[in-house]
């Protein structure tokens, strides 16, 4: 299950483009999206091995975008 989760939320990263991106920031979750966020909250080492899989791919999407400095 954390591997599916991980792979849409890589995937929404790599196919989306910095102004998608930028508009879907402040907008609810959808509900899949609370349901992800409610396993993981509960599962501490699953969400720990969830960073550690989309950690470098978000990152890198969110820094060339500009939504990090």
């Amino acid at each position: 299950i954390m591997d599916m989760i991980a792979q849409r939320v890589i995937e929404k990263y790599q196919t989306s483009t910095c102004e998608q991106l930028w508009q879907s920031r402040g907008k609810p979750a959808s509900a899949e999206e609370q349901r992800a966020m409610s396993v993981l909250r509960g599962d501490p080492q699953m969400r720990q091995a969830f960073f550690n899989q989309i950690a470098g791919p978000v990152m890198n999407k969110m820094f060339d975008c500009g939504m990090i400095p």
